[in-house]
């Protein structure tokens, strides 16, 4: 019998996805989330994902579907995971990644589980990500195999999701599907919505945090934290400068640093630390930024992906949403903590609180979240001193 499923996401991605759905002969209902009560903040033309406009808009792909729609209130848990969980942690001198939180608090929890209490299977969404399956020997299963779940990149380079999915683990991929996943590019999925005539097929893709309307992040953090003022200082401790809130300072950040000198060597200065004990926010030069070793914790692994407790897998990590891989070995202990060495070229600006995905190929592999992060050419693999610890990197 057709199994239900529970489809919702923004724009003709989620409607191609909820139609592929119905096509393969599943029950399907639309959902389109709820995120926040003030309607100034997901107002229309919103650069998010949940504004009033995608509401109206998903009630009509519904329609020409033949589907139930449904809004559903999940404003108050998104405010209390992921809006919460951003300010604490800018707050913190690290730096959050919304939408991998959103994935992980919103979507395929508080979503998912809701649409399990109501009779849904799963949750299909827009989302370009591939999901593979293959079967293993194990005695213990009735018939001494089990089918291992893989979660795997898009063939869509550009739109590739994994990373932002990659915090779900194993039980929730269970109860995903990704219908976009063998679609190699936004314009076929375009195409797809306007054959079936959905009027999203033209819609602009989301960009930006959904929950910043119009884009101004460090605005949007002052009016939460407030002004707290503190000194911008180099390397050595030597004031250079003012700000009015370390939180809204990122590693790597060039421009808009608030110092009126320039460097004895003319070179340019990069934010290298935010220290909110201190409320400092520290700069230099760009060799400062590189880092080879990086310690992760709060680890999630995919069935059959987790090395052996200790023991060194070559693979690839990825720290930024839309960012390159590079080679490393991982090792992961029992404590839930993982140490990267980069085995290739270092990362500039790796920062506390980044996502840190491991891949073997195209397939994911697991996710924690970035402790600290320890300077290349440091032979000894001692820790930055202290004025240059990992600090808040540009979300996502």
């Amino acid at each position: 019998p057709p199994t239900p499923r529970a489809a919702g996401a923004r724009g003709a991605d989620a409607a191609v996805a909820a139609a592929l759905a119905v096509e393969a002969g599943h029950e399907v209902g639309g959902v389109h989330m709820a995120l926040s009560r003030d309607r100034d903040q997901f107002r229309t033309g919103s650069r998010g994902c949940c504004s009033i406009e995608d509401a109206g808009d998903a009630r009509r792909a519904a329609d020409v579907l033949g589907i139930p729609y449904y809004v559903w209130d999940l404003s108050e848990r998104f405010e209390d995971t992921v809006v919460a969980d951003f300010l604490a942690e800018y707050e913190a001198g690290r730096t959050p990644n919304p939408c991998v939180r959103c994935n992980e608090h919103i979507k395929f929890e508080a979503l998912l589980d809701k649409a399990t209490a109501l009779g849904f299977d799963a949750v299909a969404t827009g989302h370009y990500a591939r999901v593979e399956t293959r079967e293993v020997p194990d005695a213990s299963a009735p018939d001494g195999v089990r089918t291992v779940r893989e979660l795997h990149r898009s063939p869509n380079a550009a739109k590739d999701q994994s990373y932002v999915l990659a915090v779900m683990g194993p039980e929730r991929l269970a109860r995903a599907v990704f219908p976009l996943g063998g679609f190699a590019s936004k314009d076929e999925v375009r195409a797809e919505a306007a054959r079936r005539g959905l009027s999203v097929s033209a819609k602009p893709d989301s960009y930006d945090i959904c929950f910043v309307a119009d884009g101004d992040t460090q605005g949007f953090l002052r009016a939460r934290l407030g002004a707290r003022p503190g000194e911008i200082v180099d390397a050595e401790g030597t004031v250079l400068g003012e700000h009015e809130g370390a939180y809204a300072y990122t590693v790597g950040q060039r421009k808009g640093l608030g110092i009126d000198r320039p460097a004895p060597d003319g070179r340019p200065r990069y934010v290298l630390d935010v220290q909110p004990a201190s409320n400092r926010v520290v700069v230099g030069p760009a060799e400062l930024l590189s880092v080879d070793r990086i310690e992760a914790g709060s680890a999630v692994w995919f069935d059959d992906a987790r090395p052996p407790a200790g023991e060194a897998a070559d693979v690839e990590v990825q720290v930024r949403a839309h960012g390159a891989p590079v080679p490393a070995r991982v090792r992961a202990f029992p404590d839930g903590s993982i140490e990267v060495e980069l085995t290739g070229t270092p990362l500039r600006g790796v920062a506390a609180g980044q996502s840190l995905v491991v891949y073997a190929g195209t397939r994911v592999l697991g996710q924690g979240t970035v402790d600290r992060a320890y300077r290349a050419g440091r032979g000894s693999g001692a820790p930055r001193e202290p004025e240059a610890q990992p600090t808040p990197t540009a979300a996502g």
